[in-house]
């Protein structure tokens, strides 16, 4: 996959088939719709293109009170790779970009910057200036540029709730990850590179992995297990904790901090993807170190616990498998995750 911070110069131009949006979370809604455009794109022989904003237009528009960001832009970067696009334009949202009415938008981005042949659309798409753009005006600049536009209807979970990026920040913020992955299709996830950091995890017996977060509001916080992939074989299991750490930092850093239960090694500058499993309490600020320390000891024990308990309702389906008639042993697999102890 092609990653062009802009419109590709003239030479990286290429017909294409073409979705837009921000796509925070690339969730559920938005895998239907880039399924809709490969297929349009392979039955037209076109790459398959997106275009996203940077930073999101509600962030540029009112920041204070834009609302907590799902994925930084790596993580949903690598969503839209594994959705099969070819080509993503990560599109600066600035003044300039904003005021474009929307003729100038079709003309200079869609025809001309991007060459656009095929094109889908939200239903809630607007573009332009004051979103003065619609599927209707985009239907008529169709007409006159020569390519096809297509709008997709809302994508509805079973029990008829539409599954949005909103939705799915709800949950997080609720801490509710079993929603979340229902709605993404997959587990919630954080990529990033391993840094170094004030060693104070190490001085309490309890030493991190360290990672920075982008942006100051992500839409989950508190303390979590998790597992951690990227550093060894198998995904290794943990406790992590999101969020800006009262008891020890007042500069208001967001920081996602690992403490992995039975690994020690050097991780750092290694990209690693943490995996939220469950959610075990909020933030909170401690009196003195020592207190702090008690607490983590508490997380980590019930941390053991949760993965004691997935180790062994994994052996029993497993047993189960193996003893039923008519079984054998590839009858079902057990991940490595699972077999962590």
């Amino acid at each position: 996959m092609r990653v062009f911070r802009g419109l590709p110069n003239a030479e990286s131009r290429a017909p294409c088939a073409l979705t837009i949006g921000n796509f925070d979370g690339v969730h559920r809604g938005h895998q239907a719709l880039l399924a809709r455009v490969s297929e349009a794109a392979r039955a037209r022989g076109l790459p398959v293109c997106v275009m996203t904003f940077e930073p999101h237009p509600r962030e540029f528009f009112n920041p204070a009170g834009a609302p907590p960001r799902i994925a930084m832009l790596r993580d949903k970067l690598e969503a839209l790779r594994t959705n099969g696009v070819d080509r993503v334009v990560v599109e600066h949202f600035n003044h300039t970009f904003a005021s474009q009415t929307p003729d100038a938008f079709v003309k200079r981005i869609l025809v001309d910057g991007l060459h656009a042949r095929w094109i889908l659309i939200g239903d809630d798409f607007r573009y332009g200036t004051k979103r003065a753009g619609d599927f209707t005006s985009l239907k008529a600049a169709s007409e006159q540029y020569g390519f096809e536009v297509e709008q997709m209807p809302t994508v509805a979970d079973p029990s008829g709730a539409r599954i949005s990026s909103s939705a799915v920040r709800a949950s997080l913020v609720a801490g509710d990850l079993d929603a979340a992955r229902a709605a993404l299709g997959r587990p919630y996830a954080i990529s990033g590179h391993v840094v170094h950091g004030l060693k104070l995890g190490r001085d309490l017996g309890f030493p991190t992995l360290n990672l920075p977060i982008a942006h100051k509001r992500p839409a989950l916080s508190g303390i979590f297990i998790v597992r951690v992939h990227g550093i060894g074989e198998a995904p290794l299991p943990g406790v992590a904790s999101l969020g800006l750490r009262p008891t020890v930092d007042d500069s208001g850093r967001v920081l996602l901090e690992v403490h992995l239960l039975d690994w020690h090694g050097d991780a750092y500058g290694k990209l690693v993807r943490v995996e939220f499993l469950k959610k075990l309490r909020d933030e909170q600020k401690y009196a003195d170190l020592e207190t702090l320390t008690a607490a983590i000891a508490r997380d980590v024990t019930e941390a053991r616990a949760y993965f004691a308990a997935s180790a062994g309702a994994q052996a029993a389906v497993q047993a189960f498998s193996e003893s039923a008639p008519g079984s054998s042993a590839t009858g079902f697999s057990t991940s490595a995750t699972d077999r962590i102890r």
